[in-house]
């Protein structure tokens, strides 16, 4: 398999949120690079064009666009 990623992901398994104009959601951060990270929700999520990944315990923040969906799973790309 050939690798497309612009930046290496590192596999991580973190309690985070997405925020959304109309709250947050709960997820779990499953994998992270300098340029973006896979979550994992409880259950399928409609997400919005652009939303900020949220990290507390790491005081982590960062916008992101989605890039892929596949069931409970994001794969997002920071902006």
């Amino acid at each position: 398999m050939i690798e497309k990623r612009a930046a290496p992901r590192f596999r991580v398994l973190k309690g985070g949120s997405v925020a959304i104009e109309r709250g947050t959601i709960p997820c779990t951060v499953r994998n992270m690079s300098s340029t973006g990270a896979a979550v994992e929700f409880a259950q399928r999520v409609d997400l919005p064009p652009s939303f900020t990944l949220v990290i507390e315990r790491d005081r982590f923040s960062r916008r992101c666009r989605p890039v892929w969906t596949n069931a409970r799973r994001v794969g997002m790309a920071f902006c």
